[in-house]
């Protein structure tokens, strides 16, 4: 018996030994990324701290959602928790201090997790996000939601974070630990060691925010209400509910008992006292305890009373009648799911059904902004923001590459069917009928969407013209199938108003025409290309013609060839016909032939100037021309100056050099009969003796300089680059020259001042002046002041910059 005494005792100091020890903590230093980041959000000039529930929240989701899609392949990992849902509790105590606990029950995280997913920092993203964060002054706070810091913002309102994190219970982890991740605002470090209250969670995250003093008021639940409904009401499925406490006043039934007690005392005392007859004494008594009892109201305590409610009840947006939903709300819904924190352009709302049995409900919205990298390289880009549901359940958001044609890749979607099954992997989902027919039920759509916009909200078209403009295009050469819907929403300028759609140019055209009449001219504004020598004549009589100055423009048009049958035709090329040619009166045609045989001596002269020069293949008389001298036009098989710089932009010339330098000679050289530049020049050449012996060479040169010119400035005129821009303003100063009475032979004074010999010695360090002491202390004397404004442009503040905390920034 003593023998087992004393092993017991022995086992009992063991366990107090073993058990009694500090649990021990690694302590592990952030990546340098990492410092500096959170250096960035905790002490730069964000104003609007409201953004770290949403992304704590939005962290609680993803965590609930891995832990569903996981448990599709691995059904344990549900064990632990019975519930999927998101809590938020905030306490505050006696000292005033304020702390706020967001517990999910999703997926969790091993210790491993818990340093990788806290301690380091993604690669995608982080170098942008440094350097614009960096670089804003503004104090908008919308970096946060722009980059997906998640973890990061809580450090926005607390000086310490911990979480605690039970990994879900897996075939590769059958026996998950709980453990804690711990960091401080100001700290360099974090540590995780294992929790010392054992499993308490079960499964899933628990993150306890510190809150720093000026943040006491998100321990408020009326604020945590305000924030859940307007970031994160409908950017989840699971619920979210809130521990709360209210005061109630119940009856207070132990001071009943004891009230009753007294009364019950003092009537059986009053009844040993009384000598009066029985009966008056029993209507006494009885008239006594109904007074007591009117009298005397129930005696009430009050109590605490705790409850949890749910804050996102509401069911989707997407599931509800459009009917009954407001503009803020689809706003609402569109800043918390995509991130962005401008509001959409338009949006659509619709239930269907697919065809193949499979109903659904959706949401179209067209955001106000373009991305900056959508240019960049727009055809191999892969949109990742149609999002799938079933049933309300997020699926994915990647539906391959063919999920929408590269030009809609930026429309945001939400698709919620009915009737798919939810047990299968994103491949087998990608199999399925209706993945099929998503592509054309989106398309469809927004093009309804898009068309309606056009027909109904001239106002808002503007605005959708001014973004996707050019996306239209793009879709019409890329999109084979919606081209012809697609090129009703292209607007272009023309020389006669500021936009016109196609459809709208035909019901504007002359009797008789038969082209769509176009100049392009890439970079040129409207204004610019409307005073082109190509649409003198064009503009003079009337006729419209489209001002293409983007460079998607002619490619457009040279994929769209012609629009309800009637081609289109450059104006900057040769072969321009006005379409009532066959009603000229005869006096008209018979005054060209005249004019092209009065001008033959100057045609055949310039025409072997320009082919010696290269500068144009041939020379004839312009039709096009009204106020202008001469013009250089792309023959029908030549390159216009548009399209000659698309080429080398591109340098698709180097894979076909002899093609492109054959198409860069195919010019013609149109001169206007009507000029007194080009009489007076058919008169020089006119008096050009014919006699061999009585030629004058001086004359000869001086009367070829200046057709030289004349061409020159026709190229550079029509948008070509003259060959040898040095010697064309050799040319022209020789001419300013001789108009001046200048000698063409007159020196310029070229003295200059000679530069020092050369010292090839390296100056000693003692010869470099000392920097100002102030500015290596970095205590400059510079003081500035700026105003702080909030988000609808109202001064908040006007402090100095020095008295505010910049870090980094």
């Amino acid at each position: 018996m003593r023998l087992l005494q004393t092993l017991l005792l022995t086992l009992g100091v063991f366990t107090i030994f073993v058990f009694g020890q500090e649990t021990p903590k690694q302590r592990h230093a952030y990546q340098s990324d990492v410092a500096r980041l959170r250096k960035i959000v905790i002490n730069s000039l964000y104003s609007h701290r409201d953004v770290f529930l949403r992304e704590l929240i939005s962290n609680a989701n993803d965590a609930l959602e891995k832990l569903r899609l996981t448990s599709l392949t691995e059904p344990e990992v549900l064990s632990g928790a019975e519930n999927m849902n998101i809590t938020i509790k905030a306490e505050k105590d006696e000292q005033g201090n304020g702390r706020i606990i967001i517990r999910d029950t999703g997926i969790g995280m091993t210790p491993e997790e818990l340093s990788n997913n806290l301690g380091t920092l993604a690669k995608s993203g982080t170098s942008e996000f440094l350097s614009r964060a960096e670089s804003d002054t503004t104090g908008n706070g919308n970096l946060i939601g722009a980059f997906g810091l998640g973890f990061y913002s809580s450090f926005l309102v607390a000086d310490r974070v911990e979480v605690a994190s039970m990994a879900a219970k897996s075939s590769a982890n059958p026996n998950p630990a709980q453990y804690v991740f711990s960091s401080g605002a100001d700290e360099n470090s974090f540590e995780i060691f294992p929790d010392p209250r054992g499993n308490t969670l079960g499964r899933g995250t628990e993150i306890t925010l510190y809150l720093k003093p000026d943040a006491i008021e998100y321990v408020d639940t009326n604020t945590i209400i305000e924030l859940v409904n307007k970031h994160s009401s409908f950017s989840t499925s699971f619920p979210i509910y809130l521990y709360t406490t209210r005061t109630e006043m119940v009856p207070d039934e132990e001071a009943e008992a004891e009230a009753k007690a007294a009364d019950e005392e003092s009537k059986a005392e009053k009844t040993k006292e009384t000598e009066a007859d029985e009966d008056e004494a029993l209507v006494e008594d009885a008239e006594e305890e109904r007074e007591v009892k009117e009298k005397r109201e129930p005696k009430m305590k009050p109590i605490t009373v705790e409850e949890w409610i749910q804050l996102n009840s509401q069911p989707p947006i997407w599931m509800r009648d459009p009917k009954t939903v407001t503009d803020e709300e689809y706003e609402n819904f569109y800043q918390a799911t995509y991130k962005d924190y401008e509001k959409p352009l338009a949006w659509y709302h619709f239930a269907g059904d697919s065809g193949s049995g499979v109903s659904f409900r959706a949401i179209i919205y067209v955001p106000s902004r373009l991305d900056d990298a959508y240019w960049q390289n727009p055809l191999e880009s892969v949109t990742k923001d149609i999002r799938l549901m079933v049933k309300r359940v997020f699926i994915t958001s990647d539906l391959g590459s063919e999920a929408l044609p590269k030009w809609a890749n930026w429309v945001k979607v939400v698709v919620d069917a009915e009737d798919l099954p939810l047990n299968v992997s994103r491949e087998t989902l990608q199999s399925t009928q209706f993945l099929k027919q998503l592509k054309g039920i989106i398309l469809k759509r927004l093009l309804q969407l898009l068309g309606r916009i056009q027909e109904e909200n001239p106002e808002k078209w503007e605005k959708i013209q001014e973004v996707y403009g050019n996306v239209f295009k793009l879709g019409a050469v890329e999109d084979f199938k919606n081209r012809e819907k697609l090129a009703t929403l292209v607007r272009f300028a023309t020389n006669q108003r500021n936009s016109t759609s196609l459809d709208e140019y035909l019901e504007n055209k002359k009797k008789g025409q038969s082209q769509i009449f176009y100049l392009a001219d890439m970079g040129k504004s409207p204004a610019e290309l409307a005073k082109s020598v190509f649409i003198e004549k064009l503009h003079a009589r009337g006729y419209e013609v489209l001002l293409l100055g983007d460079p998607l423009d002619e490619v457009f048009i040279t994929n769209i060839r012609r629009w309800k049958k009637i081609p289109f035709q450059d104006v900057a090329k040769a072969g321009l016909k006005f379409g009532d040619e066959d009603m000229s009166p005869e006096e008209e045609k018979e005054e060209q032939a005249m004019l092209t045989e009065k001008y033959k001596p100057l045609i055949e002269w310039l025409r072997k100037e320009v082919r010696a020069k290269g500068a144009a293949r041939d020379v004839v008389i312009s039709n096009r021309l009204v106020t202008s001298s001469c013009a250089i036009v792309a023959d029908e098989s030549g390159y216009t100056a548009n399209l000659e710089k698309l080429i080398s932009s591109s340098h698709a010339q180097q894979n076909h050099r002899h093609m492109w330098e054959f198409a860069k000679k195919q010019k013609v050289l149109e001169i206007n009969p009507r000029s007194p530049l080009i009489e007076g020049l058919l008169k020089r050449i006119e008096q050009l003796p014919e006699d061999e012996e009585e030629r004058d060479p001086e004359a000869e040169d001086e009367l070829r300089e200046v057709a030289t010119v004349l061409v020159d400035g026709a190229l550079v005129r029509s948008g070509f680059s003259v060959t040898d821009s040095n010697d064309f303003f050799t040319r022209v100063d020789r001419i300013l020259r001789r108009s001046l009475g200048v000698s063409e032979t007159a020196p310029t004074d070229t003295t200059v001042k000679p530069a020092p010999p050369v010292d090839p010695e390296l100056p000693e360090d003692a010869d470099i002046p000392e920097p100002d002491e102030d500015i290596v202390n970095g205590h400059g004397k510079v003081s500035w002041a700026v105003e702080e404004i909030d988000e609808f442009g109202n001064v908040v503040q006007d402090v100095p910059v020095e008295n505010k905390r910049h870090d980094e920034l």
